[in-house]
């Protein structure tokens, strides 16, 4: 398993070095991260001919997919136009942050030498700028919210979770999720 981030002595870059398997991983979570970014509709309820004509065309209601739904939660629970309003006007912008941070993990990982097809015995080394460093954090919480919110993982549920057999595939998710914090703390660590 990866020891994790740490400084950079002469560059000051947070650097970690994965495994092929860990580094194919990660670029997977942030495909899949992109891909329900991009794939559900986010299309704006019909109200007004004005606003028809002014082409807003952020979503005005809640998405479906629970994922989606905690990622970008509603802001104003009590009043339904003040929150159609709010997410007419960002939640485009926030699902293409989101999908840019996502994509900065897979652009850093190949730039690092992630080949298409990893080869078994194969480590990546990778090094990451502040704003890199920025994004891989969007984008690691991100990919814990989806996990979670998927395996509806909650606070003081750890017995639960130890107490499933090692080949059952919640485990091995749940498992992921934990690498995934750790990597954040020690992320956010470097980066200090």
């Amino acid at each position: 398993m990866s020891s994790g981030f740490t400084r950079h002595r002469r560059t000051g870059a947070c650097a970690a070095t994965f495994s092929v398997f860990e580094a194919d991983l990660l670029r997977s979570l942030a495909a899949q991260l992109i891909e329900l970014l991009r794939n559900e509709e986010a299309t704006p309820a019909k109200t007004d001919d004005l606003e028809d004509l002014l082409d807003f065309s952020g979503p005005t209601t809640e998405p479906e997919d629970p994922v989606l739904a905690r990622l970008f939660p509603t802001a104003y629970p009590d009043d339904d136009e003040a929150a159609a309003d709010f997410r007419r006007f960002t939640e485009s912008r926030l699902r293409n942050g989101k999908a840019e941070a996502a994509a900065s993990v897979i652009d850093a990982l190949e730039e690092a030498g992630l080949p298409a097809e990893p080869e078994d015995g194969l480590f990546i080394d990778v090094e990451l700028a502040e704003p890199d460093a920025l994004s891989w954090l969007r984008s690691f919480t991100d990919m814990r919210l989806a996990i979670a919110t998927r395996l509806e993982i909650e606070d003081e549920d750890e017995d639960f979770w130890d107490s499933l057999p090692d080949d059952d595939p919640r485990a091995q998710v749940h498992d992921i999720y934990l690498w995934l914090g750790y990597l954040q703390e020690t992320l956010v660590e470097a980066a200090s």
